[in-house]
């Protein structure tokens, strides 16, 4: 009898060890650390974790600067959705879809959010003495319009007289270019900025020399480029300095 009754109890502890096994109690998790630094102007706007607004200093509403830090938990096969809305219209302006496998991607998460144009870029206003011109430029939309599957183009900034100014090696489309700097010297006169193919002097889309002009400040100047269609001709744009916003 003792014999059978072991033998039961046995059995038992072995069908437990099996549940275990293919029944694992805890899913893989890993920390959501996330620093968040934007810009929003004119508009306001609100960030939405999973659909629930955030509160940044007691506000679920915000404009001007836009900094906090998320912390959260991720669950392994699970997406924590982060966007980012207009307060006014509850249009949704961008989102991020952020896992198990690439929340190390969103330890620091940049935004600029400006009239016509959402940048997910950082941007820091350089110094630049006084007498002096900086220049930066970003070009978010390369290939939207052109079609083109370059990740940045060369830059020749040039006066209107062709003397050259500065040279710009990769003008991509996540960050700003290090910052050139030259002597002011007008007021008035306009700059171009010619566009190449990385290291050539063929223009990066077509045949025809691809010139944009750009509206130089004193000081520094951080200029989005942006592809545009005007009358059904591909054009490329320099009129957004969101050195104006910092």
């Amino acid at each position: 009898m003792n014999k059978f009754i072991a033998l039961l109890f046995l059995t038992f502890l072995v069908s437990c060890s099996d549940n275990t096994v293919m029944q694992p109690f805890d899913k893989s998790q890993k920390p959501g650390d996330i620093t968040i630094k934007g810009y929003s102007k004119p508009d306001v706007i609100q960030l939405r974790l999973n659909g629930t607004p955030v509160s940044i200093n007691g506000n679920t509403s915000y404009t001007d600067k836009v900094e906090t830090k998320l912390e959260f938990v991720l669950d392994e096969g699970e997406t924590e959705r982060l966007g980012i809305f207009n307060n006014e219209t509850g249009t949704e302006i961008a989102h991020y879809n952020i896992t198990y496998d690439n929340v190390a991607d969103y330890k620091t998460l940049n935004f600029f959010n400006l009239p016509g144009i959402f940048l997910r870029a950082s941007a820091v206003k350089p110094q630049v003495n006084l007498g002096r011109v900086g220049f930066e430029f970003i070009f978010p939309n390369l290939g939207e319009f052109s079609g083109s599957s370059l990740t940045g183009v060369k830059g020749i900034l040039r006066r209107e007289n062709g003397v050259i100014l500065a040279e710009f090696d990769k003008i991509g489309k996540e960050s700003f270019t290090p910052v050139k700097i030259y002597t002011y010297f007008s007021n008035i006169a306009p700059v171009y900025l010619e566009l190449y193919k990385p290291d050539s002097t063929v223009p990066y889309i077509g045949s025809e020399l691809i010139k944009v002009k750009i509206k130089q400040d004193m000081g520094a100047n951080l200029i989005v480029l942006q592809e545009i269609m005007e009358n059904g001709v591909l054009t490329v744009k320099g009129e957004i300095d969101v050195a104006d916003y910092l």
